[in-house]
């Protein structure tokens, strides 16, 4: 037997021999493919003309971009000089998004879940209920969040109940994908076991295929709340309410210190959701 190492390739592998106790074995070692490896090299061939066409087609000019550097690093100071003027409104437009947050979060999973009931292949009632659903699905998340919410301002007007509506559009499509593919993973004997037992859908949702996916419907939740955080700070910018306006208003009429109040406010609170979702994945052993 060659020694370890010593070895010529052949082909597309090299056979590697050791000797672990009394019977030798062999490995194989996989080397480069050019074949194999071909859609990898199309993917990264296709990403690099696609950046060099972006860069021409926007004619960006970097040398101005780099001479304002200096600009932004003297607006960010004066951010930094935080102002506590009006901060009750800046306080109470938090509060109004922190609810925005947490009502879309609420009626976006508890619709996301009998989307995603209906849109597991294995729960299912009607096979082509499924395909049908999770191509609405995607058709919802293919338009931003701030359109939906654009829309619905034309309907209700200003205020946070639009960012509530628009958000929770996207929040449907989100979970009704993810609560789905939950379910999928469900064991199919388990769920052949109660449906011998005679088991109807129902029965089988509540007492196999929601306890068992529970664990992952709670690590999708926590994220969608971070994101929906992060957006509904935003929409506030064009009239869903919030802490957004405030920081729109700060920022025309130049009052830099009190946006960077407000910006200071957001990150801890996005700071204390993550700390809260982390504890409670923990938690659950997620």
């Amino acid at each position: 037997m060659q020694p370890f190492g010593s070895e010529v390739a052949t082909g597309s592998q090299i056979p590697v021999y050791r000797t672990g106790g009394r019977r030798p074995y062999q490995e194989k070692i996989a080397v480069a493919d050019w074949k194999r490896d071909l859609p990898l090299y199309i993917f990264l061939a296709a990403a690099a003309v696609l950046t060099i066409a972006s860069f021409v087609l926007l004619n960006l000019d970097w040398a101005k971009v780099a001479s304002r550097l200096p600009k932004f690093m003297d607006v960010t100071s004066e951010m930094l000089h935080l102002s506590t003027e009006r901060f009750s409104l800046t306080l109470t437009t938090l509060t109004e998004t922190i609810t925005v947050t947490i009502l879309a979060t609420i009626y976006g999973m508890l619709i996301g879940l009998l989307a995603g009931a209906l849109g597991a292949e294995n729960i299912t009632p009607w096979k082509p209920l499924s395909v049908i659903l999770q191509s609405f699905f995607a058709l919802l998340r293919s338009v931003p969040t701030v359109v939906w919410v654009l829309l619905v301002l034309a309907c209700v007007g200003f205020g946070p109940a639009a960012g509530i509506v628009g958000l929770s559009f996207h929040v449907v499509a989100f979970f009704g994908k993810v609560f789905a593919q939950a379910f999928e993973e469900v064991p199919e004997e388990t769920i052949e076991a109660l449906r011998a037992t005679g088991a109807n859908r129902i029965q089988m949702f509540f007492g196999a295929v929601l306890p068992s996916s529970f664990t992952a419907l709670i690590a999708w939740t926590a994220l969608r709340f971070e994101i929906n955080f992060s957006e509904a700070s935003i929409l506030g910018m064009v009239g869903a309410g919030g802490v957004g306006y405030t920081i729109m208003a700060a920022m025309n009429s130049y009052k830099l210190g009190r946006a960077g109040l407000a910006v200071l406010l957001i990150f801890l609170f996005a700071y204390l959701v993550e700390a809260l979702s982390t504890a409670v994945k923990q938690r659950a052993k997620l």
